[in-house]
């Protein structure tokens, strides 16, 4: 992650019409001790299980050859040289699309058969300067990749998409040639206009919906979009337990009250300390949205105030389990999940004093201490949400 903005990374996609896996395949990761994002599109041939196959074999090469500084040539060539090849048309073929950005924003995006990347910038489409890389093949020496090399700003969008976006409509009244490039980056340019923050997986969202309307809605090739937005970065932080020594809970309120960013505090001790050093009352309340844990309290100044070690532990369960058809109620637990979700940059303030009270023999035997449970939860945001993650003790 840059010091100038957050790396937002959203997809979208549908699947051929009649099919139940997608041909195209969407990958992104962090290099974390680097502090770079590669993000690989890539579109198999055909649809159904056999493209999902030669598309996830084609971004999963693609993301590891990139993450160890291979230049685009040389991925390019083990790709083709190791994609097994189609009996009928006597090619191996995978499209795919990649995106490497260092810690400082320096994009390079490597392009195999893929419609070009757009990028839009001020809501003004930035003209990428791409250089043509010829490859020798099985299928040829006339195949070659595109490659272009820039410095991303914040309020930067990277638009990537397969050919299920640029064909769709293809041969209908309206679009006899398919929609294009040209009309995409219309319509991404629309978007943005009338909605400046969109996020990332909105904004791809949108585009493959409107892709699919093309098609009347039916799906004549598999449709994705990968949408990387760079902005300001969202922040939360979440505190819970007190001090190891007494002295430090005026440095604890300090660090609270100094965060700029979403605040939850979890425990009543915590909650205790803050109030009392900064002079700010505390609210009880009587809302119990979720029967397995105590109500959430209302302080001036914090976004959530909730119980705290049984909450976290059922934080870390929810973000355990959690996928896309997860429906999140209005429990404490939930609260805190969907803080997580919309916001980029987790930060997790905790406490080491041991409480007395979790040391009770008929508490259930799964319940873990608090560092245990910030420390799960850390590791989850890290690798499930690909959240930026801190974990300080205090």
């Amino acid at each position: 992650m840059s010091d100038a903005f957050y790396i937002e990374v959203g997809s979208a996609q549908r699947n051929h019409m009649g099919e139940r896996v997608c041909g195209d395949t969407f990958l992104s990761e962090k290099v974390k001790e680097e502090g770079r994002t590669v993000v690989v599109l890539s579109d198999g041939m055909g649809h159904g299980v056999k493209a999902n196959l030669l598309a996830t074999l084609t971004a999963t090469m693609a993301l590891n050859f990139t993450k160890e500084h291979r230049d685009a040539h040389k991925i390019a060539e083990i790709i083709m040289s190791t994609l097994p090849v189609c009996s009928e048309r006597k090619i191996s073929y995978a499209t795919f699309s990649i995106v490497d950005i260092d810690k400082d924003g320096q994009c390079t995006i490597i392009n195999y058969d893929n419609p070009d990347a757009v990028v839009l910038r001020e809501n003004e489409l930035f003209a990428l300067q791409w250089q043509t890389i010829g490859l020798d093949s099985r299928e040829g020496p006339d195949k070659e990749i595109r490659a272009c090399t820039f410095k991303a700003l914040k309020e930067d969008r990277i638009l990537l998409m397969t050919d299920g976006i640029t064909q769709s409509g293809l041969g209908r009244d309206r679009f006899l040639l398919g929609w294009g490039a040209k009309e995409v980056e219309k319509y991404m340019h629309s978007l943005v206009k009338e909605q400046p923050d969109i996020s990332a997986d909105r904004l791809a969202g949108l585009i493959v919906n409107k892709a699919h309307a093309n098609d009347n809605y039916q799906a004549k090739d598999d449709t994705s979009a990968a949408v990387i937005y760079f902005r300001d970065p969202r922040r939360l932080l979440i505190c819970s337990g007190p001090p190891y020594e007494k002295e430090k809970d005026k440095e604890l309120a300090r660090l609270v009250k100094d965060f700029e960013g979403k605040k939850i505090l979890c425990g009543g001790t915590t909650a205790d300390i803050v109030s009392r050093e900064l002079n700010i009352p505390i609210k009880d309340s009587l809302e119990f949205d979720d029967p397995d844990l105590p109500p959430i309290a209302f302080m001036e100044g914090m976004d959530l105030v909730t119980e705290g070690i049984l909450t976290l532990s059922k934080t870390a369960e929810i973000l355990d389990g959690f996928s896309p058809r997860t429906d999140l109620g209005k429990g404490p637990a939930d609260r805190i999940v969907k803080m997580i979700l919309n916001s980029d940059e987790i930060h997790l303030l905790t406490g080491t004093a041991i409480n007395v009270a979790h040391q009770d023999p008929n508490l259930p035997v799964e319940l873990e201490i608090r560092r245990s449970v910030m420390k799960k939860i850390a590791r989850l945001l890290e690798e499930k949400f690909l959240k930026n993650v801190s974990l300080r003790y205090i």
